[in-house]
């Protein structure tokens, strides 16, 4: 049976609908960095999708092919996440979609070293005849967060994360967006076939001592 990310790590993936801080250790990705509305038609956002799955399925492919990864294991690909920001304030506001920037992301296993990354890569953009070079291979250590599931449109996040904020500063804790931390969401429904009102999606933000900040 193929390993299963959200299965074997619940704790980073099923959160329950009520916050709860979580230490979350550092973790390779495949990432495309990206400007604007994440819903705008063919935009730099849909399009940095395509180029993630590209090289996943290249890397969880390879058992088809010659090329032979060290400690390959089955397993399903894991699911897109995002890290979101804009410049200039602390945290996100919803209402200027178009001044986003963001990395969206894929986990990668641990066996996909930077050399293997390397090849992937090479051969997608070999098979594929698409420009790959966008994609980096990224390491993320997000360290102290709250975090909680949020079920319903994107648009109603802003409530959510006030009450994790409220949670954390309950607990002693402030948001800690410094040193390349962002609002963080992981996307557990595909957009394309579920309801808005139904879509599962994990919101994290860095925090630290309240203390820590004076």
């Amino acid at each position: 049976m193929a390993f299963d990310y959200k299965k074997e790590y619940k704790e980073f993936y099923l959160p329950k609908k009520k916050p709860c801080l979580i230490t979350v250790p550092a973790m390779n990705f495949i990432a495309v960095r990206g400007k604007g509305d994440p819903n705008e038609e063919d935009g730099a956002y849909k399009q940095s999708i395509g180029l993630l799955y590209g090289i996943a399925y290249t890397i969880k492919m390879s058992k088809m092919g010659d090329h032979r990864i060290e400690g390959y294991f089955d397993y399903v690909v894991p699911p897109l996440e995002g890290l979101w920001w804009q410049d200039g304030i602390i945290g996100i506001d919803y209402a200027r979609k178009e001044d986003f920037e963001w990395i969206s992301m894929i986990r990668l296993p641990e066996f996909v070293t930077e050399e293997e990354f390397t090849w992937a890569v090479t051969e997608a953009s070999r098979k594929k005849n698409t420009d790959f070079s966008q994609v980096e291979f990224l390491t993320y250590n997000e360290g102290l967060c709250v975090q909680c599931m949020h079920i319903g449109p994107y648009d109603d996040e802003p409530a959510v994360v006030a009450s994790m904020d409220n949670f954390a500063r309950g607990q002693g804790f402030v948001p800690d967006m410094a040193d390349g931390r962002r609002h963080h969401e992981i996307y557990l429904s595909d957009v394309r076939k579920c309801k808005p009102e139904n879509l599962k999606t994990v919101i994290r933000h860095p925090v630290k001592p309240e203390n820590d900040s004076l």
